[in-house]
């Protein structure tokens, strides 16, 4: 585990230290831009849609029994923009981009393509790792604010449908304009960055250390989803932690 950690912890720095070379490799961060983000957009409202709603259709019947089914539109918007929005698109990402990341560097790394980029003096972090980790802490952060805006859109729905809630369309945004301020959409994209560097970082590790063929491959790409919800789930107490010690 500690031997994990520090390799992931030189990876990291590794990348880091290459960050002024992004703009030599644009094209291939253009490609990881559109993979990540734009082909992800829909599964993501999607997905957002229905969580805005099942917390609406949970939380809502609830507060209308003590009369404070008013306050529906505040709950939905802070749950979606400070914890549900940016752990489950993290989580959505680690199952679809993450997997894809370690298969792919894997498969170079078991058929010696890899070998081939150093004998080409090519540095595989610049040009694997790099833009792979620059896209998907940009797409990230873009997917959490659109889910975070569908998530309201579906709760806004339920609140208005359901007869037991039965929150106008108005009182409903007007709740939630009044609790949640810009810090509260912050804090959702500061974790949505933090998980995405976990993700990209991780998974690039896991298909830079595969071997053993086929088979290797699918473990690395076991391991690296596996590994990223984990720390995403970590990290999320933690960093929550963090942001609302400054709240104070």
């Amino acid at each position: 585990m500690f031997q994990n950690i520090g390799e992931i912890l030189i990876l990291f720095w590794r990348t880091l230290m290459a960050l002024p070379q992004t703009l030599q490799h644009r094209r291939k961060v253009i490609d990881q831009l559109f993979e990540i983000g734009a082909a992800s957009l829909l599964m993501a409202c999607i997905l957002s849609l229905f969580i805005g709603g099942v917390i609406a259709l949970q939380s809502g019947p609830v507060l209308a029994e003590r009369g404070l089914s008013s306050y529906i539109g505040g709950l939905v918007g802070l749950s979606m923009c400070k914890e549900l929005a940016p752990v489950m698109m993290a989580v959505l990402i680690a199952g679809r981009i993450g997997s894809a990341m370690a298969a792919e560097i894997g498969s170079m790394r078991v058929y010696q393509e890899i070998d081939a980029l150093r004998t080409m003096n090519i540095d595989p972090i610049r040009y694997l790792v790099l833009p792979r980790l620059v896209a998907i802490s940009v797409s990230l952060p873009v997917l959490v604010v659109f889910s975070i805006l569908v998530g309201w859109f579906g709760g806004a729905i339920v609140s208005m449908t359901n007869q037991q809630i039965a929150v106008p369309l108005q009182s409903y945004f007007s709740n939630l304009s009044e609790m949640v301020e810009l810090d509260d959409v912050a804090n959702g994209l500061i974790k949505s960055f933090v998980f995405a560097v976990v993700i990209g970082i991780v998974s690039c590790h896991q298909g830079l250390q595969t071997i053993g063929g086929p088979r290797g491959i699918g473990r690395s790409v076991t391991k690296a989803v596996v590994n990223s919800i984990v720390l995403i789930l970590i990290l999320d107490y933690f960093v929550t932690r963090f942001l609302l010690y400054f709240e104070k």
